[in-house]
């Protein structure tokens, strides 16, 4: 008896030793990446990095990996995640055209309603199909209002815009969430040097925006050199005015994407206009309400699958859609106490990982993107999260939604020519002041690990190759080695 206990005594301290070790920081940063830092002029304290083997090989490493840090956009991976196990890998949004009267003679007599249930890829192609659906169904002309019916997602009452230091609300990656948000509300304006002068194409083509050229024509050149073209935009939500100041040289041409107007103005312009474009026309005004009890359904979209959408996400960094994406959790799982969709949402993936056994350490989510200030997570906890990923049945869809290095996405001019091509998918994070990688990278020997390095310091802009360094690092690692320190 006496020994059992000694050897239970003995078990128990392995096992506190071992929780221990996992617990604790171990090793040191590879002595490239730290070559990098020291370079960059970054302080080593200032990378956060964890690094967990996947199929039981080599040793965990944790360094800085439990101080809290702002993740950026690897925040999405959060989101991204959750969504595939809280939603569904099938789950989609729907968009419906309704009518309120019948169809004579081409004429619809009554309202045209669009129905929308926050759909994060209701794109300018898909819009346009719904809308030839609606002209199959024999409907030219509607007599009454074009009504837009917002999804059911309740926005934070007191959300406030990002501060981006770029002072350019225009930008699209700036955009809000939005119930009646469409195309991402995007808007494309090219310029082209011809003869008579430089010519202007917006599309789509809305008239709430009004386009004053400035832009004067130069001569011909050989090799069109970077455009010295401004852009001025007034955007007062309901119109915009959008001026063009520089010089284009003929045979030249360049485009900028933009944002501009609230959503509603957006989505019922740009409704109108791809009708009137296909021939139809709408007698009455554009206006947000409700669907009566006997409207009838006239055309439909559905949306491509989640597994689809956080591709995009993932792959191209896009803030809007995980934005969207983040309230869409929040609506399918809010109950009776949730005061809006972003409180829903952040209750229900605390729940979440609480339940895979993650606790995570000052997790702030604000809006699920990472374009915040005051999002948080640490290191550890997001390699913890992706640990987690790889086991679960939704793996596959899930890693394959981040950038393969050097090959596609925000990664596609990373790594090249190096022996981590092709063989990491990870997600990128950048803000003033932060830079990070995470995501699930192989060694030599092809098994997988989960990684997440992040820095925070003014001069984080200059980590690049650290962070990529921190791949390479993994992928030359033997069976047992933690770091590498020659």
């Amino acid at each position: 008896m006496r020994s059992f206990f000694r050897h239970l005594v003995s078990t128990t301290a392995m096992l506190t030793l071992a929780t221990s070790a996992w617990a604790a920081d171990s090793g040191t940063l590879p002595a490239t990446v730290k070559q990098s830092l020291e370079a960059a002029r970054v302080p080593l304290d200032a990378m956060s990095m964890a690094a967990i083997p996947l199929e039981g090989q080599g040793m965990a490493q944790f360094i800085n990996a439990d101080k809290v840090v702002n993740p950026a956009s690897t925040m999405k991976l959060v989101t991204t995640y959750a969504a595939l196990e809280l939603l569904g890998p099938t789950y989609s949004w729907r968009s419906e055209l309704l009518g309120t009267g019948p169809v004579s003679n081409g004429v619809l007599e009554g309202d045209l309603i669009f129905r929308t249930s926050g759909d994060p890829k209701m794109t300018l192609e898909r819009m346009w199909s719904l809308l030839r659906e609606l002209r199959a169904a024999g409907v030219r002309e509607i007599a009454g209002d074009l009504i837009l019916q917002p999804a059911d997602i309740r926005l934070p009452i007191n959300a406030r815009p990002f501060p981006d230091d770029g002072n350019d609300p225009s930008k699209p990656f700036l955009v809000e969430p939005d119930p009646l948000l469409t195309n991402l509300k995007l808007l494309v304006l090219s310029s082209y040097g011809e003869d008579n002068g430089v010519r202007i194409h917006l599309e789509p083509a809305l008239p709430e925006i009004t386009i004053v050229n400035q832009l004067r024509l130069l001569e011909p050149v050989s090799n069109c050199p970077w455009p010295n073209v401004t852009y001025g935009i007034d955007d007062q939500g309901t119109h915009a005015t959008v001026t063009l100041v520089g010089a284009l040289h003929k045979g030249c041409s360049v485009q900028r994407y933009m944002s501009a107007l609230d959503a509603p103005t957006y989505t019922g312009s740009t409704l109108r206009t791809l009708w009137r474009d296909m021939g139809g026309a709408v007698r009455g005004t554009t206006r947000v309400g409700q669907a009566p009890s006997g409207a009838r359904s006239l055309a439909r979209s559905d949306s491509p699958d989640l597994v689809t959408v956080i591709r995009d996400i993932n792959k191209f960094s896009n803030n809007t859609m995980a934005r969207q994406l983040f309230l869409t959790i929040g609506r399918e799982t809010r109950n009776a106490t949730d005061l809006d969709d972003q409180q829903a949402a952040v209750r229900s993936i605390n729940k979440w990982l609480n339940v895979k056994g993650i606790q995570p350490t000052g997790l702030v989510m604000e809006n699920g993107s990472g374009l915040s200030r005051i999002e948080r997570l640490t290191a550890r906890d997001m390699a913890m999260l992706l640990q987690q990923a790889w086991k679960s049945p939704y793996s596959a869809e899930f890693i394959a939604s981040l950038p393969l290095a050097a090959m596609d996405g925000t990664m596609r001019r990373r790594l090249r020519n190096t022996s981590v091509a092709g063989q990491a998918h990870i997600k990128t994070g950048s803000l003033s002041g932060v830079r990070a990688i995470a995501g699930i990278t192989r060694d030599a020997n092809g098994q997988s690990w989960a990684v997440a390095a992040i820095v925070n310091h003014a001069a984080a802009g200059a980590s690049r190759e650290a962070l990529d360094r921190v791949l390479t690092d993994v992928h030359r690692r033997a069976p047992t080695n933690v770091a590498a320190n020659r």
